[in-house]
């Protein structure tokens, strides 16, 4: 029997996913970032805003100030602005968000912390849905109270006599 083999006969662990862009420790950037699905990784400042299909981690030293648009963040850093994820907003133990939050999902490590307005994409969606109810239902009021008004007093509960 061979002690090493081509044949994967254990599997192997998910490899953690690659990152594409770093912004390193010392580096301040100013402006827009566009990143597409490729992922980032903010080790220094951001001052603007960043632009992703993708996942955005700001590590522990980094701070983005501005506005953040992606599928997925994590933080262990600070950001400060607003930020609108598709899917989950990430705060691990050492990570501040400070400002308006828009996302699908929101998870807050012990630690972590979110000052701010936090807002559940699908929420707003229930939200509009609720008040396009009430409109109608207002509307549906409104007629039968019409109905009503057109009618004359019930008499010994009798039908209502209705006024010519």
């Amino acid at each position: 029997m061979a002690m090493f083999s081509n044949s994967p006969q254990k599997s192997r662990p998910n490899a953690a996913p690659a990152i594409h862009t770093l912004l390193g420790k010392d580096t301040l950037w100013k402006g827009e970032i566009h990143c597409g699905a490729q992922s980032l990784r903010v080790e220094g400042r951001i001052e603007g805003s960043i632009h992703s299909t993708g996942e955005v981690t700001v590590a522990p030293s980094g701070f983005v100030e501005g506005t953040i648009h992606a599928k997925h963040l994590i933080v262990t850093g600070k950001v400060k602005g607003m930020v609108k994820i598709a899917e989950c907003l990430e705060i691990h133990g050492t990570g501040l968000v400070e400002g308006e939050a828009e996302v699908g999902s929101l998870v807050v490590d012990e630690g972590g912390t979110l000052e701010g307005r936090c807002t559940r994409r699908d929420q707003k969606k229930a939200d509009a849905r609720a008040s396009e109810s009430k409109a109608a239902e207002a509307k549906t009021e409104a007629k039968s109270s019409d109905t009503k008004a057109a009618t004359g007093p019930v008499k010994n509960g009798a039908e209502p006599v209705k006024k010519a």
